[in-house]
């Protein structure tokens, strides 16, 4: 991939805003391929089109292009809260594309794919609604966390100005295609059970380690009784898909 911006494509635009979003959006058309079916191009949709960007030709996986000159943080101011959990639960939600730019030099220094399948409403966090005298007046904005994704979900195509073998980020998101046969909660139950299994940073551990993220996940599941035997059923699921593996007693390998 040629990371630099086409700075031809940027018209007749002044503002720096629409510049660097014609720019970015010019060029991940021109070099994004789709990590669903390994698909060498995206077509580019009317800019009417709502919520979606792109979209493979071939298997019609629809993509969500963010741009920012910025680092993405943990928390991403998103859209309307309650459309955006509609979306969500009806499967028409977008694989998500975090690209960021050097706003100088316009090139690309890192982009991220969050697929879909990962997007569930329990990293959906409902802001507070607009004042009764703003113009927007009981408008509920949404931020998605997804610092609280396991870094599977988070699937590099450059990374730190340096383009990731196309064939690893195919392979991780075959990996975890699984999800999509998953109800909604048991996504949201998988995402926060690796999360935690990441978080121990280690190639073996125990059940009895992953017990004590039992505050934590209660704090998310506050209505749930049965914390441990979660933790034990995603450990199941989760070795079941081949992304852990049974050692012996209460013990497991990443693989």
């Amino acid at each position: 991939m040629d990371l630099s911006f086409d700075l031809s494509r940027s018209g007749d635009y002044t503002s720096a805003s629409q510049i660097a979003r014609v720019l970015s959006e010019s060029w991940f058309g021109e070099n994004m391929y789709c990590p669903a079916c390994s698909c060498e191009e995206l077509e580019t949709l009317p800019n009417n089109t709502k919520v979606m960007d792109f979209r493979c030709p071939e298997c019609g996986e629809p993509y969500q292009l963010k741009a920012s000159s910025k680092r993405f943080g943990n928390t991403i101011v998103n859209s309307e809260y309650y459309t955006k959990i509609r979306k969500i639960k009806a499967g028409e939600t977008p694989n998500w594309s975090l690209l960021e730019y050097d706003i100088e030099d316009y090139f690309v220094k890192n982009l991220m794919v969050i697929p879909r399948h990962f997007l569930t409403p329990v990293i959906i966090q409902k802001r507070a609604p607009l004042s009764q005298t703003a113009r927007r007046a009981g408008w509920t904005g949404s931020n998605v966390l997804i610092g609280r994704l396991p870094d599977d979900a988070k699937l590099y195509v450059i990374r730190d100005e340096k383009e990731v073998p196309r064939s690893d980020v195919i392979r991780q998101w075959k990996r975890f295609e699984f999800m999509r046969r998953r109800r909604l909660n048991q996504k949201g139950w998988i995402n926060d059970v690796l999360y935690c299994i990441r978080r121990l940073d280690k190639e073996e551990f125990t059940l009895s380690e992953m017990y004590d993220f039992e505050d934590y996940l209660s704090g998310l599941y506050p209505r749930n009784r049965h914390v441990k035997d979660k933790i034990r059923q995603q450990l199941q699921y989760l070795r079941d898909e081949g992304i852990i593996e049974f050692v012996g007693r209460g013990e497991y390998r990443v693989k």
